[in-house]
């Protein structure tokens, strides 16, 4: 959010939940479209590192290391704008309370997946040993493919609570 941008939320009156309206929800789910975007351009760099070949060695490891970090921050950024009060989880149980459930799943995730990423992160910043670098590349290969069914979620979830699509490349 830049320094200027002012964005007001009321409560509402009998569960002091947040209520947004139409033009700052519009500009809202507009900054997730955005980050939705970046979060899938680094999923696509990971895929991307993953797939070159292994017998590099250290080129290879770096590439991913890199990738890996890049991920890590795209997704800290996503559970800060997911989760944060009056975040896009908040404002999902506060305008459709049927979808809680939905949301409590996509919020347990995030421990699981951040634990996951800065785990294999740990391993190829500080040298760790794989022994086995194709077993390695398979586990963060099915990570990826978790992660964007989660995003998918997250997207489903979005459209279900406001009928807007995020779109399928972003």
């Amino acid at each position: 959010m830049g320094a200027t941008e002012v964005v007001t939320m009321q409560l509402d009156q009998d569960t002091d939940r947040p209520v947004t309206t139409g033009p700052e929800l519009a500009a809202y789910l507009e900054r997730v479209r955005a980050h939705r975007a970046e979060l899938h351009e680094s999923l696509g760099a990971v895929d991307l590192a993953l797939e070159s070949p292994i017998g590099r060695g250290g080129v290879w490891r770096e590439r991913v290391r890199a990738a890996l970090a890049e991920l890590a921050h795209d997704f800290a950024d996503h559970i800060a704008l997911t989760e944060s009060p009056g975040g896009v989880y908040d404002r999902v149980q506060s305008s459709s309370p049927r979808l809680r459930a939905g949301v409590n799943r996509l919020r347990a995730e995030h421990h699981d997946f951040g634990d996951a990423i800065n785990g294999y992160l740990a391993v190829l910043e500080h040298g760790g040993t794989m022994a086995d670098l194709p077993a390695f590349r398979e586990e963060l290969t099915t990570l990826m493919g978790r992660l964007r069914r989660h995003r998918q979620a997250g997207s489903d979830l979005i459209y279900e609570a406001y009928d807007v699509d995020l779109g399928g490349s972003g």
